[in-house]
């Protein structure tokens, strides 16, 4: 019940779709992640200390643990395999693009990748930039549109 109910990948879909929504909430989320993610109700194990990185037109953000699989469980549920994976863990440090093109993701040469490693001390999101066209979604139907693998930053919508 865990699992299926109370944490996964819509709780983080959740928390985009506000960052999205209300500016004030993305200004607090993007500078206190921790407490912004409690406030809806997405706190425990694995999630006590957040940051979230924010995806721009300039920027792509993307999420490892290289030493283990630190992971924001109480916003993104359990880690997907690949994520764990040692070749995962190391090839997406040396060579971001070449992994992101393996996902089926093509990051423009012009854009900086940044690599952010999760640790025992903090664990990231990646805020991703909000799809053109959405302006007239409510936060449900925005959080619709957010798979985990964009707030791993693997993906983008």
């Amino acid at each position: 019940d865990t699992y299926e109910t109370k944490i996964g990948p819509r709780n983080g879909a959740n928390v985009v779709a506000r960052a999205w929504s209300d500016s004030e909430f993305k200004e607090w989320l993007l500078g206190d992640a921790t407490a912004a993610i409690a406030s809806l109700g997405y706190t425990g194990r694995q999630g006590e200390h957040m940051k979230v990185v924010e995806n721009t037109p300039s920027v792509h953000n993307l999420v490892v643990c290289t030493l283990c699989s630190c992971y924001p469980w109480p916003v993104l549920g359990l880690p997907p395999t690949w994520y764990k994976d040692p070749a995962y863990r190391s090839r997406i440090v040396r060579e971001p693009r070449k992994v992101l093109e393996e996902f089926g993701l093509e990051v423009d040469e012009s854009r900086e990748i940044r690599v952010w490693d999760s640790s025992a001390e903090v664990r990231y999101l990646v805020l991703p930039e909000r799809p053109a066209g959405t302006e007239d979604l409510d936060e449900e139907a925005l959080a619709a549109l957010v798979p985990r693998e964009a707030m791993i930053g693997v993906a983008v919508l």
